[in-house]
């Protein structure tokens, strides 16, 4: 079936300017184009666009999609199992949440104190379960039950000052990985040093025995893993391969 770009907008939800702003970009060309200027989209284009829907609803960003969708050795079977990993991850984080607003309003109702571990409990749990649905199988696979198993109870035995201490780190990797690269410095630079000491006592908090080789292997998924990638990448392009880079260079 062949839809005109009015009608795509109306079955997909995308914007008719969204649709000219994807072919302007070669992300998603039409079909074919009428000698009237219409824009016409088949089969092919329509099964595009719900995968870049997909990558769009997890945070990557275009250029990147086309990247991948442009990929001769694209595989749309793995990517879509990728998807539903990373979609029950996300369920999984707004489940916990769920719950700790549920416990929290039971007890404002009560006029009861909530303790302050358990105001945070959900929010650990749901993170574990959120990286487990995602991430679970392959950190099985590459570091052992024993390993993974570690790090999920180190982070939900964080006190809520660890915890913090733990995301603070966390965006400070995140805000100098987004100077270091947009301002076009290299992972050799003393910002690349920085990058990758903070990557190591972020780490350092929920991984034991850390060591520069097991700092280096995680840091490798970063640019081979696409969700990874687009986690780190998802404001400055660039940024998960300056932190895989700093880390080989700094980790010690």
């Amino acid at each position: 079936m062949e839809y005109s770009a009015h009608e795509l907008s109306l079955l997909s939800g995308v914007s008719a300017r969204t649709l000219r702003w994807y072919d302007e970009i070669d992300l998603l060309k039409p079909g074919r184009v009428a000698q009237s200027g219409y824009r016409y989209y088949g089969s092919n284009q329509v099964t595009r666009l719900q995968d870049i829907l997909f990558y769009r609803a997890l945070g990557v960003e275009l250029a990147r999609i086309r990247k991948y969708l442009n990929d001769p050795d694209f595989d749309r079977l793995e990517a879509l199992r990728r998807h539903l990993k990373a979609l029950q991850a996300k369920k999984a984080q707004l489940e916990g949440l769920i719950r700790s607003v549920e416990e929290t309003i039971i007890c404002e109702e009560r006029k009861e104190p909530m303790e302050d571990e358990k105001k945070f409990a959900a929010l650990k749990t749901g993170l574990v379960e959120k990286n487990e649905a995602a991430y679970g199988k392959e950190a099985r696979e590459k570091y052992g039950d024993g390993a993974v198993d570690s790090a999920n109870a180190n982070l939900m035995g964080l006190t809520q000052e660890q915890y913090d201490t733990w995301n603070t780190l966390d965006a400070e990797l995140r805000r100098c990985l987004e100077v270091a690269v947009a301002q076009g410095l290299a992972p050799d630079s003393e910002d690349g040093r920085a990058a990758c000491e903070l990557h190591q006592r972020w780490l350092a908090m929920t991984v034991n025995g850390l060591t520069p080789q097991k700092q280096r292997g995680i840091a490798q998924l970063y640019v081979q893993d696409e969700r990874f990638t687009a986690y780190y990448d998802r404001s400055v392009p660039g940024c998960a391969q300056f932190l895989r880079d700093a880390v080989d260079l700094w980790a010690e």
